[in-house]
């Protein structure tokens, strides 16, 4: 948490209503259980404040815990599908709704305001990619030479605590996630076949979950190195999985640059003459920072699962 006369304006605000002593108190000197106790002791007191009236208003109007629009049975049948067509080198997991406290900001470096933290040192996962990650660097140091590429994918439903402006936005939603993390092998041949393994099941699912749709998957280099010439041998492979499926080179884009070190993907359709953005991805150095060794190699992705049911319905 920053300084004092590093913080927002409503953080300053709360900070100079209580004892100056506080504020080192609470943030430095309070041992991390002693502040949860404190904290669970004051979440015990306000919700036992809390009336029906108040709770039918929180639910009114609170964007966290409002019902999202769309059709579970729906949903259920594309999470379905994609399980359904997921290779079987992808094991599945089911994550826990809450991640560490600070395994977004570690790994994603965001700032903590856009996630949920609670009391109990947790945060609800708000991208699942993340906690996959942390997983697959466990599953890779438990393999002692670590020669073995671990892939791992969760379907998750997700909260953020920034504020989404758009139509049919929620700060809830529901992604399909990849995580794959493998060791260098040197020519940039462990980082492109992943991104090859990732579009090839992005292509094959909304090819075939969405047929009406042409399928654009791209491809953006952030820093080019020895993984684009891997890439121009094994792209044309992934746009030959159906008639309508595109693979292209996105020189233009610059969003996520520092996030994904060298390249990143994207997961498009084109239906009715509009373009839907249903994914993204990237190469990362989250597993390399997890276990400290620079050989290790990173690549995430995701779909949003109702963007997806939205072109199948």
């Amino acid at each position: 948490m920053p300084a004092d006369h590093e913080a927002r304006p409503p953080q300053r605000r709360v900070w100079a209503s209580l004892p100056a002593e506080a504020e080192p108190v609470l943030r430095v000197t309070l041992p991390p259980t002693d502040l949860q106790t404190l904290m669970l002791d004051v979440a015990r007191s306000r919700a036992q404040a809390v009336t029906p009236a108040r709770l039918v208003q929180r639910w009114r109007h609170d964007r966290f815990v409002r019902p999202a629009a769309a059709d579970p049975r729906l949903l259920a049948e594309v999470e379905n599908r994609l399980w359904s067509l997921l290779p079987e080198r992808f094991a599945g997991v089911v994550l826990s709704p809450v991640a560490p406290l600070g395994t977004t900001a570690a790994l994603g470096t965001l700032d903590q305001n856009r996630v949920i933290s609670t009391v109990r040192g947790t945060e609800v996962v708000s991208d699942p990619t993340n906690p996959l990650a942390v997983e697959a660097a466990v599953r890779r140091s438990a393999d002692r030479r670590m020669v073995g590429r671990v892939d791992l994918a969760a379907a998750h439903r997700v909260i953020r605590g920034q504020v989404f402006d758009g139509p049919g936005q929620f700060a809830h939603f529901a992604l399909f996630a990849l995580v794959s993390s493998g060791r260098d092998r040197g020519s940039g041949r462990t980082e492109a076949e992943m991104i090859v393994d990732h579009l090839r099941f992005y292509a094959a699912a909304v090819a075939t979950i969405a047929p009406s749709a042409a399928v654009e998957l791209t491809v953006s280099t952030f820093r080019r190195n020895a993984v684009d010439e891997r890439l121009d041998e094994l792209l044309p492979e992934v746009a030959r999985i159906a008639p309508n499926v595109t693979v292209l080179p996105d020189t233009s884009r610059t969003h996520a640059r520092g996030y994904y070190t060298s390249h990143a993907l994207g997961i498009g359709a084109l239906h009715d003459g509009q373009l839907a953005d249903l994914g993204d991805g990237g190469l990362t150095d989250w597993t390399s920072r997890l276990l400290a060794d620079a050989k290790e190699r990173c690549l995430t992705s995701a779909i949003s699962i109702e963007r997806l049911a939205v072109l199948a319905g």
